[in-house]
């Protein structure tokens, strides 16, 4: 695993908590935080300010909670179409001037919420020691831009410079303040018009820019090598690596989160995924890719195995009854003590007037109204976990039924390795360039909908039939599993009912002939696009499960699950809450 569990769970919190800060202030119902990086639905915003950049897993929730009052600001005084019109193209001073715009953003925070001044002014100055202790301004560049980074957020936001540091930068403050004073003054003059701030925050970046491109020419002049070094080291550790050459669209947001630079690069047309052919793709049933003997040997083993767990079926089903069923109409109750009268009764209330049993009352009982579907990535890797997967998935199957809710039990693989007959036919065909998903998939069902857990156990236990695990490509598997639960939903659930798809898996897509053929991100991005798809429409709960791995980087919702932890009860039930918690 990346993170143990009670980190990942704790990282999450604060993700959560924090993401709920900036929509309580923004009004803004599509942020969340994913990976440190605050989303809107699944995009990440173009917030390049390096002390908005924060981490789970690392920071404090003080000042996690102060980037994100940063970044609330950010989103309520700065107009992203005016800012990206004004911003200059040179990389260091494209960076330095979202810093200035941060400020002048942060210096107009909400008149009167003095908590939120408090965390801004937190954070930014947890940033300032950080970048201080380590050791980042001990060099003329750094210093520089350290110096420069304080007076400006001092001047701005009328906030001192940090007092710990103070005689740290004074010479260097001394030394450029008379040649960016007019600068600085503008900036201060104008922070409620963010046009006219622009101006200045351009003219003092290219000022810093030019600055530092003296002191870059100085030190390549200097024979040490280790001193040529020093200008990158200085303006990579101020976050240059924020990449300012992707694309965005009109609204300002930047490409899918976790989107790789290849990716950036590719055009519209060539970003479209495609299948070279579907000639040999196939939908069998799981157990009929076993041998029956074979099978109940299988079954007998998955059997051994949760029987030696220990694992209350029954109680997992009260758990997940409670949080899934939903109150339904089912008749009337008669014979009641008090509700409304029975009218067939009215003459006994003549004849007996001491019988209070003549009410009747509406009967009302939990059903379950949902479907859940369980999507196991079989692709070679997973066959050392495959065991407490099949152990996992076969106790929620069978609690799921018990709580009166729908199951699937869906995997998905490749039919042969590297390519198969459909990379064959590309190669006979000449090898055209980029030619799409290459391989032939096949998706197997353990378990429809339709079918009881009892009339599907036999078939479940195929997961343990080693040569069905090869490739894996997730993101077909994740919109097939999606159309299979919408179609199974429709006519026995109402509209509005639930539909959960959790998808099992250890690590990103993977089929060798389409990334050799292709892109290595390829099956990466259109996992992320299908993802991204189901959750805007809002008609599946999409949702990954980790094993020995944190699937945070394809999956809002997730959860990650050691596969050398003992299956206990606690970790069932723990599972199962997690899966029925409403999003």
């Amino acid at each position: 695993m990346t993170a143990p569990r009670e980190a990942v769970s704790t990282a999450l919190l604060k993700e959560t908590l924090c993401a709920a800060a900036v929509r309580a202030l923004t009004g803004d119902a599509a942020l969340h935080y994913r990976g440190g990086r605050l989303c809107r639905q699944s995009r990440p915003l173009p917030l390049y300010a390096p002390h908005l950049q924060g981490d789970p897993y690392q920071d404090e929730l003080a000042s996690l909670r102060g980037a994100a009052d940063g970044a609330a600001v950010r989103l309520l005084h700065s107009d992203a179409a005016l800012h990206r019109s004004m911003a200059p193209g040179q990389p260091v001073e494209r960076l330095l001037f979202e810093m200035f715009e941060q400020v002048r953003c942060e210096a107009l925070a909400l008149p009167g919420m003095h908590g939120l001044a408090r965390n801004l002014r937190h954070r930014f100055e947890a940033w300032l020691r950080a970048y201080s202790r380590a050791g980042l301004a001990d060099d003329h560049l750094g210093i520089l831009i350290y110096t420069v980074v304080q007076v400006v957020w001092s001047r701005v936001t009328g906030w001192p410079v940090l007092d710990e540091t103070e005689d740290l930068i004074e010479a260097t403050r001394a030394g450029i303040v008379p040649a960016i004073g007019g600068h600085l003054a503008g900036m201060r003059k104008h922070r409620f018009d963010q046009r006219a701030y622009a101006h200045d925050a351009c003219e003092l970046a290219r000022d810093v820019a030019s600055m530092l491109d003296d002191a870059s020419a100085a030190f390549a002049s200097d024979g040490d090598g280790e001193k040529a070094r020093k200008p990158h080291d200085a303006l990579t550790s101020f976050s240059l690596w924020v990449d300012f050459d992707v694309d965005v669209d009109e609204s300002g947001d930047a490409p899918t989160a976790g989107a790789t630079a290849n990716e950036n690069r590719l055009t519209g047309a060539s970003r479209e995924y495609r299948v070279y052919t579907t000639q040999y793709d196939r939908e069998v049933r799981a157990g009929a890719l076993v041998r029956s003997a074979l099978l109940r040997e299988y079954r007998e083993q998955l059997d051994e195995r949760i029987a030696a767990s220990g694992i209350n079926v029954a109680r997992i089903a009260r758990v997940l009854q409670a949080a899934l069923a939903v109150p339904q109409r089912d008749g009337w109750s008669f014979g009641e003590e008090e509700g409304r009268i029975d009218g067939r009764r009215l003459a006994q209330i003549i004849s007996s007037p001491a019988e209070r049993r003549v009410f009747t009352q509406e009967r009302v009982r939990p059903r379950g109204d949902c479907v859940v579907g369980f999507l196991t990535d079989c692709s070679a890797s997973m066959k050392a976990h495959i065991a407490p997967v099949a152990m996992l998935i076969d106790v929620l199957v069978r609690a799921c039924e018990q709580a009166g809710v729908a199951t699937e039990v869906l995997g998905f693989t490749t039919g042969a390795w590297n390519g198969g007959r459909a990379r064959l036919d590309w190669l006979a065909r000449g090898r055209p360039s980029r030619p799409g998903r290459l391989n032939e998939v096949c998706h197997m069902v353990f378990k429809s909908a339709a079918d009881s857990w009892r009339r599907s156990r036999t078939d479940i236990a195929a997961f343990f039939k080693a040569d069905l695990f090869r490739e894996g490509v997730d993101g077909e598997a994740v919109e097939w599993a999606c159309t299979r639960l919408a179609e199974r939903a429709s006519g026995r659930l109402h509209e509005h009912a639930r539909r959960i798809l959790v998808v099992i898996s250890d690590g990103s897509p993977m089929d060798a002939a389409t990334v050799q053929a292709n892109d290595e991100s390829y099956l990466d991005t259109h996992l992320k696009d299908v993802l991204a798809r189901h959750e805007a429409l809002k008609d599946v709960e999409v949702i990954g499960l980790g094993i020995g791995r944190d699937p945070t980087l394809f999956y809002r919702h997730c959860a990650a699950l050691d596969p050398a932890a003992q299956l206990d009860m606690a970790r069932v039930v723990g599972l199962a809450k997690w899966i029925a918690a409403r999003r």
